[in-house]
């Protein structure tokens, strides 16, 4: 069957052909109706700022619980805060996401009823985000505990409190260590976020559905979204990958590097 990328340049009102289909893009013409090509990258814009606010909750959270799991027993407070850190990435990683997303939605509202104000993205972003901090939250706490035990005892012996150990020896140098597998999750972000097609967010798994009904081009319209979502995956890895490099700890040898010395 022959690919026929021109249903992108018809109109998503009575499907007839639009002028200026690609140039509209680049705000050199207008439509008078808004073309599938249209649509697909306003679908694109809610997919990244789902994505986008869903990964910032999920850092945020996840390096707080994280540390928080990490923290030396030193009292009663401390106990409390890692159980309370334990509690949150048992709880958010062990409940699917897109369960996570039906209970923001339809559940919680019921019982703070302020957050029936906010809309459906918002919503999808925090669900994506906790379920995200609980994953990120178990690599930051591996990441501090990767470090040697040597560097907590020469803070305490300088003099630093906890907090101060924290903040300027432990996690400068975990946070750039786990950068790899935060790439990971970072992807997972951007891909976990076609779960808003459930509460009618209007990103691109929502629009292919839609699309692919109206004009019957499934084909076309499903490769596109693909691409767009490896794209923007592919974006995010290269980007994360150049933090990478330009945060890499000095003699710290990564995975990577340690099988290219090996060749």
């Amino acid at each position: 069957m022959a690919l026929d990328m021109g249903v992108f340049c018809k109109s998503t009102l009575d499907g007839e052909a639009v002028d200026h289909c690609f140039s509209s893009l680049f705000g050199l013409g207008r439509n008078a109706d808004p073309s599938y090509l249209d649509w697909l990258m306003t679908a694109w814009g809610w997919t990244l700022a789902v994505a986008g606010l869903g990964l910032t909750i999920a850092l945020i959270l996840g390096a707080i619980m994280g540390t928080l799991r990490t923290l030396p027993d030193t009292g009663r407070m401390s106990r409390v805060l890692v159980h309370l850190a334990t509690a949150w990435v048992e709880l958010f990683r062990n409940i699917p996401v897109l369960v996570q997303v039906f209970l923001w939605y339809h559940v919680i509202p019921a019982f703070f009823v302020p957050l029936k104000a906010l809309p459906s993205y918002w919503l999808v972003s925090i669900a994506l985000g906790f379920f995200t901090s609980a994953r990120i939250a178990e690599q930051v706490r591996a990441g501090i505990q990767s470090l040697p035990s040597g560097q907590r005892a020469a803070a305490t012996a300088l003099g630093l409190t906890t907090i101060q150990t924290y903040r300027y020896i432990i996690l400068p140098m975990a946070l750039r260590i786990v950068i790899p597998p935060l790439t990971s999750e970072s992807m997972n972000a951007v891909k976990n976020s076609s779960v808003a097609f459930a509460v009618s967010v209007p990103e691109l798994t929502l629009f292919a559905m839609q699309a692919q009904e109206e004009t019957s081009r499934g084909v076309e319209i499903y490769l596109a979204v693909t691409l767009l979502y490896a794209l923007t995956a592919f974006s995010v890895n290269r980007i994360m990958a150049l933090i990478e490099r330009r945060s890499r700890v000095p003699g710290f040898i990564t995975a990577s590097s340690d099988a290219s010395l090996a060749h």
